[in-house]
């Protein structure tokens, strides 16, 4: 069986955690039912794994922002492009997003227009309807957003496989088998809505209303099939080595 890692970066609200589960929670609620486990590894408090023992990696969301550069983040950086190097799997989502980008040398950084929270549609490029692990969405699919910072310059090399009105670089590939995605394909609706209630000043000092994006949140469920879909490419590129 192949040997799925969930990097965590950091943790969902304290309400969230409580009702719904944490982060890494989250991801494993979407795996489990599809046969599927990750462990889980605290990037900011456990060292680092070998990566020689691991097959596909998920970095998490954090309410850190990459940009402040803390050292447990910074010491990832290196440790991501190792497993590049060594063509680890990874699936990355919006911290993890954020982070990867800045560590195969794009810049991430607060986004000029603001936050972006709530119910939001993507839409595929021509390099995402090629791409085989988002190729097989509909051109344009609805996903769950909180964030204040992006990915404002991918990195060198770097294809762009989704993006909307708000961000560019809503999902990437960094290679045959790194992808990150701004967006939060872990989150269900009532996730969505509790981010949505912690976010009410902060979105009316950027002219929104945090009433109205809660009641235009719905279900994901091509965003939510990312993460089951990574974990097969990896199965099925393990079983194949094997």
């Amino acid at each position: 069986m192949s040997r799925l890692l969930i990097v965590k970066t950091g943790d969902a609200y304290p309400e969230v955690v409580e009702q719904y589960g944490d982060f890494e929670a989250l991801f494993q609620q979407i795996l489990a039912p599809h046969g599927f486990e990750a462990e889980v590894f605290d990037a900011r408090h456990e060292p680092l794994p070998e990566l020689a023992d691991i097959d596909g990696l998920y970095i998490t969301g954090s309410h850190a922002m990459v940009s402040d550069a803390e050292p447990w983040s910074e010491t990832l950086k290196p440790w991501l492009l190792a497993a590049r190097e060594r063509n680890v799997a990874m699936f990355g989502v919006c911290y993890g997003h954020q982070l990867m980008a800045a560590a195969f040398g794009g810049v991430s950084d607060y986004h000029p227009a603001g936050r972006e929270s709530g119910t939001h549609e993507v839409t595929l490029t021509e390099s995402g309807h090629e791409d085989p692990l988002l190729g097989t969405l509909p051109a344009h699919f609805p996903v769950q957003l909180t964030h204040a910072q992006s990915v404002l310059e991918a990195p060198s090399g770097a294809v762009v496989l989704a993006r909307n009105a708000h961000d560019a670089n809503q999902a990437l590939r960094y290679g045959p088998r790194q992808w990150s995605v701004q967006f939060h394909p872990e989150f269900t609706p009532e996730v969505m809505r509790a981010y949505l209630a912690r976010q009410v000043d902060k979105l009316r000092d950027q002219g929104e209303d945090a009433n109205a994006l809660m009641r235009g949140v719905t279900t994901t469920p091509e965003a939510n099939s990312l993460l089951i879909s990574f974990a097969r490419t990896v199965a099925e590129r393990e079983g194949a080595v094997a």
